[in-house]
Parts: C-alpha cells; structure tokens; sequence
C-alpha cells in the first residue's frame, strides 16, 4: 500500500517536474544579469560595453532579453564625424525608451567603442563604424538583424522603426526642444520685412523677373540635388571607414546617398546651368564680338567639364551604365 503510494508520488513529481540545481542556478544568473542592465540603464540610458561585458551579457546564456549595440568609433584620433551625429541620435532613441511609459526589461540599448572593445570588432568580423546590430532574445542575430545604415539612415526615427521590427516593441522618439529652426525663420522675415520697410517708396524690385528666376533656379537645383532626401532619410555626411582611414563622400548603391554627395552634385548641376546661362547670353547678348566668344568658350567648357563628372557619379552609383563622356 505504501509502496503504491510512494510511487505515485514519484510519477507525479517526475511528471510535474522539481526545479533542478541547475535551473536554479540558470534562473538567479538570469536575474542578476537583468538587474545589473536595469541598474546601468537607469544611470544612463545606453550601456557602454567592452569586449568582458559584452560576452557576459550578451553572448553568453542564459538571456531572455534584446540587445540593441551600436558600434562606434567615438575617439577623436579616430576622426569619425559620422559616429559622433549617429550617436546623438542614438542617444535620443535609448533616451526616448529608457523614459517612455512603456518601459520594460525586454530591450536593453548600449553601445561599444572600437578602442574599448577592439576584440569584439574582431569576433563580429567588423571593418567599419557606425554599425547597429540587433542581438535577440533567442538565437543568433540573422542579416536583418543588422541594420542598413547607408539605405536608411541614422535618424532617431528610423532606428526606432527598425527597433520595432525586430523587437515588436514600438518607441515614440521624443526630441528635445530645438528652436534653431524657429529662430533663424524669424530672423529670415524680420530681414525681408526690413528691406521692404526701408524700400516701401520703391519696391519695383520684387516684379524683377530675374530676382525670382534666380530664386526659382535655386529652389530647383536644391530639390534636384536631393536635399529632401536627406531631410526625410537623415544620412551620414560621409563614410569613413576606421580600418583603413579612408572618407567616402559618394555612395556606391543607387538606394542611398551622403549628404556630401548632395553637395556635389548641387555644384555640379549649378555648374552646368551657369555654362548654359553663358551660352544664351553670348548668343542673344549686344555685347562686343570679343566678350561673346569667351563666354561662348566658358559656357561650353563648364557644361562638358561638369557634364562628364555629373555622368561619373552616375556611372559610379549605377554600376553597369553603359555610357560615359570624357572621363570613364
């Protein structure tokens, strides 16, 4: 009868299950692992880790939470103009969740400097900074994982969109107040209501058709050169890797551009028009047969020259495009 007894309970406990010594160890690591993160981040909302801290709390088991790591080259012998505006808005995203609402232990963000952790740059296989990577809960980190910062950008915005995808956990980015913008528009009409308070007795000048073809001209090459893409994307100035020193200013993909790209080609593209502008005027112009040959010849001479490096970045970013001129 005992018998019977003592062996029931044993199937059930066996059934059941008894917490062995080894889960209990497994789960008080787990804990002191969390609380340790949750202590670092209510200092500061990014963890700053070298290569100890980073097999610790995210390469080594057991982990039940998401790691965000941005790695960076923040010192300045690095010379990584780059790192420091994807940091500031890093920053903005870590901030935004660490004092959000919502939340919770399921995602932790840090970050982890070339110089501070040169080791796990090394382990990862990684040659260029900045690099966000999201590490899960479970298993291994997969390609979309790794966030594509040249097509993307390194606005607060879109990390915390990509952050979403990965983790399901939504974060409402919270700027703090910039009033540069505000400012320098006021400043703007406060000039222009100023000039034409001065000049209310002759204001002629604003049906000038070259005052606003200049403005019209100059509001079209802005947009053409990819200004709006920048405002919406927030790309990086350049790309400079850490490894071998060398700055990018033009992008090799036809989905993302630098800001210094932008720059160029508005140049160029200024350029080209100026040449074309030239041209007219030597043609319909009542100046001297002497002037109108040398605008006729710098007219030509910018169009061509800038033409052909406009076809360059082209052929650069397009890779295959057939046709060139000038410069191959």
């Amino acid at each position: 009868m005992y018998l019977k007894v003592f062996y029931s309970l044993l199937l059930m406990l066996s059934f059941y299950g008894i917490p062995s010594t080894g889960q209990k160890k497994k789960e008080t690591l787990l804990s002191e692992k969390v609380g340790q993160l949750m202590d670092w981040t209510g200092k500061r909302a990014v963890i700053r880790m070298n290569g100890e801290k980073f097999r610790r709390f995210v390469k080594a088991p057991p982990r039940n939470y998401s790691v965000v790591i941005m790695f960076t080259a923040l010192q300045p012998q690095r010379q990584c103009g780059v790192c420091k505006q994807a940091d500031e808005e890093y920053q903005i995203l870590a901030n935004s969740w660490r004092y959000s609402s919502a939340f919770t232990n399921k995602v932790f963000f840090a970050t982890v400097d070339f110089d501070e952790g040169s080791d796990v740059f090394q382990m990862l296989n990684m040659n260029s900074a900045p690099s966000f990577i999201h590490f899960p809960a479970k298993g291994k980190p997969k390609k979309s994982d790794s966030y594509e910062l040249q097509v993307r950008g390194f606005a607060a915005e879109q990390l915390a969109r990509w952050v979403g995808d990965r983790t399901d956990v939504q974060i409402r980015v919270i700027r703090p107040p910039n009033y540069a913008g505000p400012l320098m528009l006021g400043f703007l009409l406060a000039v222009i209501g100023g000039l034409a308070y001065l000049r209310r007795n002759n204001l002629e000048f604003l049906y000038n058709k070259n005052v606003w073809a200049f403005s019209a001209l100059c509001f079209c090459l802005i947009m053409t050169s990819g200004q709006m893409w920048n405002h919406i994307r927030g790309p990086p100035y350049a790309h400079k890797n850490p490894t071998t020193g060398q700055v990018s200013y033009i992008h090799g993909s036809s989905q993302a551009q630098f800001v210094a790209e932008t720059h160029i080609v508005l140049l160029f593209n200024s350029a080209v028009t100026m040449g074309m502008v030239l041209l007219h005027e030597a043609a319909t112009s009542d100046m001297d047969i002497g002037k109108r040959k040398i605008m006729c010849v710098a007219g030509v001479g910018l169009v061509m020259l800038f033409f052909s490096w406009l076809l360059s970045i082209f052929r650069a970013k397009y890779h295959g495009y057939p046709y060139s001129f000038l410069l191959s």
